[in-house]
């Protein structure tokens, strides 16, 4: 896999596409380290102005935690957890989701992302999604415990 070919699969115009390839990729990333040297690549989509793309970027690093040798979630851990700032629940929610991938690698990190998810600012979401984004924010704080 080259880097163009993986950007591209990732940012297409065709949502579906993307997405099954986003799928694709974070189960590569479970089993083998094949998508570790496209890290920054992945890091530099998290600040991307599409916020799916924002997402997709954030889901790929945090899959990345356990192949993280050169600790580059450590050295950018402010600008990935920006995402928590995003003005959509949906995208708050993968990416509360996709968090948990990252815990049991980056336990150093737990304070740091436990002061971020305190801050979460709930009322700026559907009264419909504050319970589970703050269901999903409980859970995360309660494996840092």
């Amino acid at each position: 896999m080259d880097k163009e070919t993986i950007l591209k699969s990732l940012t297409c115009k065709d949502n579906n596409k993307a997405y099954g390839k986003l799928l694709e990729y974070e189960k590569i990333s479970e089993e083998s380290n094949e998508l570790y040297p496209f890290f920054d690549e992945f890091l530099n989509m998290t600040k991307n102005k599409k916020s799916f793309i924002r997402v997709r970027g954030f889901r790929l690093v945090c899959s990345l935690a356990k192949w993280d040798k050169d600790n580059k979630i450590d050295k950018n851990i402010d600008d990935i957890l920006f995402v928590f700032d995003d003005d959509k629940a949906t995208n708050i929610r993968q990416c509360l989701s996709s968090l948990n991938k990252v815990l049991p690698y980056k336990k150093n990190l737990y304070q740091k992302i436990y002061n971020k998810l305190i801050l979460v600012d709930l009322l700026k979401y559907k009264e419909s999604m504050r319970d589970l984004i703050k269901s999903d924010i409980e859970m995360i704080i309660s494996n840092i415990k």
